[in-house]
């Protein structure tokens, strides 16, 4: 069973770092994420209030009751929670820096595309630096929440996430996408949490 970092803890909640390759549904995991956390908090139950794809590593939310649950649906549903990812491409981008803006539209094999429409755009803003001669560090601040919404938005940049093989990137030894950083205001006090992430291509 995982033992999972943990990043900060709050009477209400707790905040994890989890590591990619762990789905935060049960999967064909004999216990799923939520039961690993609450056994190893020494509590009955922890309740899911946003997800992370499983490729994805970093930063995720775990409440440690209905009802602050519930706050944390309103705060997410509101966009009052700021979310900062990493991520990684060998590929060079369009533009350095900027706002990616579209519709996503269900697309095959379980992917998604991003759309010229914007009737109910995904929005994710970019900034990048080069960290080494083949390998790229992307900043992606999403204002939305959608489905593969920074996965699309780096593949429509030219810039596809490295081992993000459903989009585009390269084969690597992980997909190199990072929850980097949650920054919210929790019953009027300011949390700003962050954690590096790992792996063999970060050099940050």
């Amino acid at each position: 069973m995982t033992t999972f970092t943990l990043c900060y803890q709050h009477s209400d909640f707790v905040i994890i770092d989890k590591p990619a390759g762990i789905s935060v549904h049960k999967d064909d995991e004999a216990v799923g994420l939520t039961q690993q956390v609450a056994k190893q908090l020494g509590v009955a139950q922890v309740w899911l209030v946003h997800r992370l794809d499983k490729e994805t590593s970093g930063l995720l939310i775990l409440a440690l009751n209905k009802e602050t649950a519930g706050r944390f649906y309103d705060l997410f549903a509101n966009h009052q929670i700021q979310k900062t990812y990493w991520a990684l491409s060998n590929y060079k981008p369009k533009k350095k820096q900027g706002k990616i803006v579209g519709d996503m539209q269900k697309s095959r094999n379980g992917c998604w595309k991003l759309c010229h429409s914007k009737e109910n755009p995904a929005i994710t803003h970019f900034s990048s630096q080069a960290i080494s001669p083949n390998l790229r560090l992307f900043e992606l601040k999403p204002k939305t929440g959608k489905t593969h919404q920074l996965r699309v938005a780096m593949k429509s940049l030219g810039s596809p996430i490295l081992g993000d093989k459903r989009y585009g990137g390269d084969e690597s030894d992980r997909l190199y996408l990072h929850a980097y950083q949650l920054t919210f205001c929790y019953l009027g006090q300011t949390i700003q949490v962050s954690v590096m992430p790992s792996g063999e291509c970060w050099h940050i």
